[in-house]
């Protein structure tokens, strides 16, 4: 998030990160900002909070509008219309004199929201070295820009896109029963009823998860082996992607 308003004011960009690389996001900024002078330091000062659109989400539209000024930044979600809005405050902030009528939920109501979204969030979701842009969704959430660089992987990506055919995505999964806390392997393999690998678990909670799964197999049974125990599965496609999407 840009803050600054005008030519004249000094430039500040707030960046969003997952807390658990709060230390390697800062140590890899610093690597490339050479003798620039520019400081880079965590906002601890500041409160991130996810407004997620319920029944009455025209009502709280409206209320977002109006109570603008009382927020720091006050922005929709850049990734989908379907996450709301993200709203930063100072901390201790009076989030009812912000949004009227609201009800401050836990993080669990949000992680779920994101699952049954199939919304990708941090490392554990989009594990470093490991997922790929594009088989994330990335570029369906204004994640990739394909008209300027550049980045790591930047040629695979472009490649990737303009000819490539995109084999697996993270798709938002529904299990038939709860899943059990902390007890799921990272990248749990995913079945077909034959007993093929149909793509790995990625994270979830209760009944809901999202996955990277071969497309060519997301409509057949699945399961997940959980300590020995077949757990079934049923992935979708979110209602958000593109109607065009075809890869």
């Amino acid at each position: 998030f840009r803050l600054h308003e005008s030519p004249e004011e000094e430039p500040r960009i707030l960046l969003e990160c997952d807390s658990g690389v709060l230390d390697a996001i800062q140590k890899h900024l610093k690597l490339y900002k050479i003798r620039r002078k520019v400081n880079i330091a965590p906002c601890l000062d500041l409160s991130l909070w996810a407004v997620v659109p319920g029944e009455r989400a025209g009502d709280i539209a409206n209320s977002l509008t109006k109570c603008a000024d009382q927020a720091l930044v006050l922005t929709p979600d850049p990734r989908t219309e379907v996450m709301g809005w993200r709203l930063i405050t100072k901390k201790g902030a009076n989030l009812s004199e912000i949004i009227p009528g609201s009800q401050i939920g836990n993080i669990q109501d949000y992680h779920r929201h994101r699952y049954q979204q199939g919304i990708p969030e941090g490392v554990k979701d989009l594990p470093p070295g490991v997922a790929l842009p594009l088989e994330s969704n990335l570029a369906y959430m204004n994640g990739i820009s394909f008209t300027k660089g550049c980045y790591i992987g930047q040629e695979l990506t472009a490649r990737t896109h303009h000819m490539g055919v995109i084999r697996k995505r993270l798709l938002p999964v529904h299990f038939s029963a709860p899943l059990p806390k902390d007890s799921i392997p990272e990248g749990a393999e995913i079945l077909t009823e034959s007993g093929k690998s149909a793509g790995k678990f990625r994270a979830g909670g209760g009944e809901l998860g999202i996955a990277l799964l071969r497309l060519a197999n997301i409509n057949e049974p699945l399961c997940l082996n959980i300590a020995g125990d077949k757990v079934k599965l049923t992935a979708s496609i979110p209602e958000w992607w593109p109607k065009t999407a075809n890869k």
